[in-house]
């Protein structure tokens, strides 16, 4: 009777040991899947920073054509 038990023991301890080794397989998988995605979204906010960049030089130099724009309606005396 004993040594049944043992073998009932040690049988739930092997399936244990499987599915907590299946558990390790899938928290790697997801772990790996993670890092897929922080390391897409750091590239999507690298180049939306980059974009951000280049909008702000371009609002600069419309700024700078107004202004040159300005200054010639006003020696033109054509400024409304």
């Amino acid at each position: 009777m004993s040594k049944m038990r043992d073998n009932l023991v040690l049988e739930q301890l092997k399936k244990i040991r499987t599915e907590q080794s299946a558990a390790r397989d899938r928290d790697a998988e997801i772990f790996m899947r993670l890092s897929t995605i922080e390391s897409g979204i750091a590239r999507i906010a690298t180049s939306e920073s980059g974009n951000y960049s280049e909008i702000v030089q371009d609002r600069h130099v419309v700024d700078k054509l107004r202004d040159r724009v300005d200054i010639i309606e006003r020696r033109l005396e054509i400024a409304s």
